[in-house]
């Protein structure tokens, strides 16, 4: 073999090795949950790993109801959900589960009516008569009261809603069941609800992909998907009686009564919030943590991650159509993450 074979062979043989030993030392960290923040959420890990390049995130967007489950179950390192854990859920889990919310973000109604560019105004009473299958078609006469200069069709309405436990399921019923008692005694709030009429869609990608297929359909999703997908969405009237229309500061403005009061634990809801234009169907959503953490090295990437977000990931929320947290929220979650405990602490 001649010298310069040989120092080829020593060089793939170096590079081999050091590839290996990258491998070993890159720290996988899976976490499942909520498709409403999942594209802030990739956005953050691919950013994290650019600094962070011994630390990846593997991040299943399979809806709140997952999230929860995969937690409970122990198969993730973290979850993530618009809807808090309940009482029950939070029984079931092994060891103590802290939420931690993340940004804001808005659910919109956004539809497909053929000949109608315009955006439409609806209340929340006349979006559960649609969802309750009571109001079945575009020009019945309570939508047509709320858009009088617009020429609605005499089309059939297509519901479009969540087949999967959702948080955004919550968060949407949360608000009906507050502004229709309807649908209150009728249907209820929960991550995943029977449903009077409609077509399910996986995720907040199947509902999007279900409204755009289906002339006449409407359905509810997070903001940044109507806004990467051009889709039109409505103004709503909110608690205070004046017309809204779903944006970073509507619904920065949903949280402003509640940032300085927020549960210990977080869990809250800012559906239906009073101020003028505060837009109604506004949420937080949570990255759900075990507070003891048993492998050392997960532990402490997860506690510096969410201090990363905490700080320099709320730059990014705005871009993608999510109100950044409270400055009172932020303080609150710094010292609830110095409660996370890893393994050796």
């Amino acid at each position: 073999m001649t010298i310069k074979k040989i120092a080829f062979a020593v060089t793939l043989l170096a590079a081999l090795f050091a590839g290996a030993r990258n491998a070993r030392c890159q720290l996988l960290i899976n976490g499942a949950g909520a498709t409403f923040p999942y594209p802030i959420y990739s956005q953050w890990f691919d950013l994290y790993a650019q600094n962070n390049p011994n630390v990846h995130f593997n991040y299943q967007s399979i809806g709140s109801g997952g999230g929860i489950k995969q937690l409970l179950n122990k198969t993730v390192d973290f979850g993530a959900s618009d809807a808090p854990m309940n009482d029950q859920q939070l029984s079931q889990a092994a060891v103590k589960v802290m939420h931690f919310p993340t940004v804001m973000g808005a659910v919109v109604l956004t539809y497909n009516v053929p000949g109608v560019s315009e955006s439409l105004r609806l209340t929340g009473p006349v979006v559960a008569d649609i969802f309750l299958g009571k109001i079945a078609k575009w020009n019945d006469a309570a939508i047509v009261a709320l858009n009088p200069s617009v020429k609605l069709p005499d089309t059939d309405i297509v519901v479009c809603h969540r087949s999967d436990g959702s948080g955004t399921t919550y968060v949407f019923t949360d608000y009906l069941a507050k502004v229709s008692p309807d649908w209150s005694k009728g249907v209820g709030k929960g991550t995943a609800v029977k449903w009077p009429a409609g077509l399910g869609g996986k995720g907040n990608e199947g509902v999007t992909a279900l409204v755009e297929q289906s002339p006449g359909g409407i359905g509810y999703i997070e903001l940044v998907y109507a806004v990467q997908n051009k889709l039109p969405y409505a103004e709503l009237k909110s608690h205070d009686g004046a017309w809204v229309k779903p944006s970073v500061e509507t619904v920065t403005a949903a949280a402003a009564g509640d940032a300085s009061n927020i549960p210990s634990d977080f869990r809250v809801s800012i559906t239906d919030a009073p101020g003028a234009n505060a837009y109604p169907i506004s949420s937080f959503t949570y990255l759900l943590v075990y507070q003891r953490q048993a492998d050392a090295a997960k532990g402490k990437a997860i506690k510096d991650f969410i201090k990363w977000m905490l700080n320099d990931g709320q730059h990014y929320a705005p871009a993608l159509s999510y109100a950044p947290l409270p400055a009172p929220v932020v303080s609150a979650e710094l010292a609830q993450l110095d409660k996370v405990a890893v393994s050796g602490d």
